[in-house]
């Protein structure tokens, strides 16, 4: 199976879905004419550490009022929706998985922030921008699944203006990662070229970045994920209701994987800041 097809056939099967959201807000007696972007916050931040994650990657990106901000795969769009309501930013969101760049738009349109938030669906290393567009790009925990992270890091130095800033955050490989660990986390969640913090940090200098900083988050990132992983055996019900008991079964062992790596110091999580160079062509 080529990355492509593995990366979306994992999301296909994701927990955390459009279906899963409207759920949720259906328990809790929200009419869909009603609903407003605050009600979606608590299911549709498909990332570590909810919304102060995103307020993190906003301070580091400059993120203000008017701004354009190329949100790197944006799954179902929830940090983008947060940042156009609380920031008054303007947001373009870029998926792989059309299902998921789809689930987006229909939420945003639920929540009726199409005027600032709008959805394409497109690869992280051919993006589908003219050259100068966008004042910030943000991106939380997608590159992992990139095959070509300095094709994609390129493509974001591209599409930015010159001084625009980058922010993202990813898993990172520590040196006690083995390589059988690696081949299972490539099998079971497209977790693909997995990067140590100074190998990103110098493919953004290749890629025409400057004034790059990094921050380790494994540390507080294990008990984000054991969190999440109670949530998503929390959601056991809908997620056998929707995906099946085998499917269930199977993601609840490789989240668990997931969790102890994090936890034995094998694998972890940083965020990185970054800044286009003026000077780059």
């Amino acid at each position: 199976m080529s990355e492509r097809p593995r990366v979306i056939d994992f999301y296909d099967r994701h927990p955390i879905s459009e279906a899963q959201v409207l759920s949720e807000l259906s328990r809790q007696g929200k009419a869909p004419g009603h609903v407003q972007a605050e009600d979606l916050f608590a299911w549709d931040q498909d990332h570590y550490g909810g919304l102060e994650a995103v307020e993190a990657l906003a301070r580091r990106a400059d993120i203000r009022a008017g701004a354009l901000v190329l949100d790197l795969c944006s799954g179902l769009g929830g940090p983008a929706r947060f940042l156009a309501r609380r920031l008054g930013a303007r947001l373009v969101g870029v998926e792989l998985h059309q299902g998921r760049a789809g689930a987006a738009a229909r939420l945003t349109r639920m929540v009726r922030l199409g005027g600032l938030v709008r959805f394409a669906r497109g690869d992280a290393q051919a993006l589908p921008f003219r050259p100068h567009t966008f004042t910030a790009v943000v991106s939380q925990e997608a590159l992992l699944h990139v095959p070509d992270k300095a094709r994609a890091l390129g493509e974001c130095a591209r599409v930015l203006v010159p001084g625009g800033r980058l922010a993202f955050t990813d898993w990172i490989a520590r040196p006690r990662l083995e390589d059988g660990e690696r081949r299972r986390l490539e099998g079971w969640m497209a977790a693909i070229t997995l990067q140590s913090i100074e190998g990103y940090r110098a493919l953004l200098g290749r890629a025409g970045f400057a004034a790059v900083e990094s921050e380790d988050l494994s540390e507080a990132w294990v008990a984000i994920l054991q969190e999440r992983l109670r949530m998503y055996r929390g959601l056991r019900r809908d997620t056998v209701a929707r995906l099946g008991q085998a499917r269930y079964d199977e993601y609840n062992q490789l989240y668990e994987f997931f969790v102890g790596l994090v936890a034995a110091g094998k694998l972890g999580g940083a965020r990185f800041s970054a800044t286009a160079d003026r000077g780059a062509v």
